[in-house]
């Protein structure tokens, strides 16, 4: 069973920044995810098995940065300039599928983290 536990979220103000971390019990590639109650769970970032390549939401680019540490099975998700409309509920997962083309929908991924809360004050 693969394990992912997220941590580093909290409470901070428009323009600020924040990095999240995402433990795993093996190596897969990941995304980020993050939902807002009453809707569905939207898509941020993600990062293939080997780093090399990242896909990013419209909403976080150029704000958002996802990367990896292979040898920690560790991914992270650095987060500048937030804005109030960041605040969510953070969920870190990961897909069996080791190869082939990125993924951006909650259905391709596999295995999912307890989700950290971001809350951006304006």
């Amino acid at each position: 069973q693969v394990q992912l536990v997220e941590s580093g979220g909290g409470l901070v103000q428009a323009g600020g920044s924040l990095r999240l971390s995402c433990a795993a019990s093996g190596r897969y590639p990941m995304g980020w995810f993050r939902q807002t109650p009453g809707k569905e769970r939207e898509f941020v970032a993600a990062t293939s098995w080997t780093g090399d390549s990242t896909y990013y939401a419209d909403s976080v680019k150029g704000r958002f940065t996802i990367s990896r540490d292979n040898a920690k099975n560790t991914v992270y998700l650095q987060m500048n300039s937030l804005k109030p409309e960041d605040t969510a509920v953070y969920y870190c997962a990961a897909t069996k599928a080791l190869f082939g083309r990125m993924r951006f929908l909650s259905g391709e991924y596999d295995y999912w983290g307890q989700g950290t809360q971001v809350t951006v004050s304006s």
